[in-house]
């Protein structure tokens, strides 16, 4: 195993934790053992979190750099502020609930020296049955995308192409691939291209920094791309059902629709979310009707995200 704190590493690898003790700790031992050709400065940012988290890496992990901050500072400025004192020629950003397979480190790195212009690199993710999670890269937001996800195109065929084009539907993520987006949960960067874009938009307090920080770098020239060499376990990459998170992910949608789109297209796209809501809201309610708990949870959980829609409907701050 590569030590973590070798003279002169080539990857810092940053994880930010928030409560995720035991999914960390598995984080970084599935790390530690599968990297075998790659020395590495391995960073936990943990954000303040209340279910001992800090105190159980700094006793399991002693070689792992630990920075204990006192306020929950969001994925984007705790990952910003890692990379701020990184010194190594990459940075690899790695969610905690994540397990690396064998290799998966070394093939990311092997594949980022083979293929220069992509500038971003992302790896195959699973779930830990060995099911294809394709959360690991995605496609830019267009009209067209919009127009499927409001109307229940994007549900109703997931696996086509053509009505799920963020998704890449149909595509088991099984070889060698560009994209316009590569996950944050396996992401790797140069550090100079990091620089270069200004790491994260700090805008994006939650959901959508990675997929501003790809597309400014494809507006640069760049090509992110994908390997299926490169595999790990994404324990908790598939959507969420969660209202709070359905509004945060849906704001940061807005918001880089406002970023990337051309402007005059932007209230078309604000249109066509508030139509998915709207859609999303009146199908649940009709099955609500059947009085089954799960349908009458499913109401309760759309309700709830359609009372907060002028939240994501209006984006983050610009």
């Amino acid at each position: 195993m590569p030590a973590t704190s070798t003279a002169d590493p080539a990857l810092t690898v940053v994880m930010v934790s928030y409560n995720t003790r035991d999914l960390t700790l598995a984080a970084l031992r599935t790390l530690l053992e599968t990297t075998r050709e790659t020395a590495m400065r391995v960073v936990v940012l943990d954000n303040a979190s209340t279910d001992g988290s800090a105190e159980a890496v700094a006793a399991s992990f002693p070689e792992v750099e630990l920075v204990r901050s006192c306020e929950n500072l969001g994925f984007a400025r705790a990952n910003n502020r890692v990379a701020a004192a990184a010194r190594t020629e990459w940075l690899l950003l790695l969610n905690p609930d994540t397990e690396c397979r064998p290799g998966a480190v070394d093939r990311l790195m092997a594949f980022a020296r083979a293929r220069p212009e992509a500038g971003i690199w992302g790896g195959r993710t699973v779930f830990p049955d060995g099911r294809l999670n394709p959360s690991s890269c995605w496609m830019r937001i267009t009209p067209w995308s919009m127009l499927c996800r409001a109307t229940g195109l994007t549900a109703l065929f997931p696996d086509s192409s053509l009505f799920n084009p963020e998704g890449l539907g149909g595509w088991a993520r099984d070889s060698t691939r560009e994209v316009d987006i590569v996950s944050g949960c396996f992401l790797l960067i140069r550090r100079a291209l990091w620089e270069e874009l200004g790491g994260f938009d700090l805008r994006y307090f939650m959901y959508g920094e990675d997929a501003d920080l790809c597309l400014r770098a494809a507006r640069a020239g760049w090509r992110p791309a994908i390997t299926p060499e490169a595999e790990i376990v994404h324990l908790v990459g598939a959507a969420s059902t969660r209202a709070d998170k359905l509004v945060m992910v849906n704001a940061a949608r807005v918001t880089l629709m406002r970023d990337h789109w051309p402007g005059a297209l932007v209230p078309l796209g604000v249109g066509l979310h508030w139509l998915w809501g709207a859609v999303r809201l009146g199908w649940a309610r009709v099955r609500a009707l059947t009085g089954r708990p799960g349908d009458l949870e499913t109401a309760r959980k759309w309700r709830a995200v359609w009372a907060r829609r002028r939240d994501w409907l209006t984006g983050y701050a610009p």
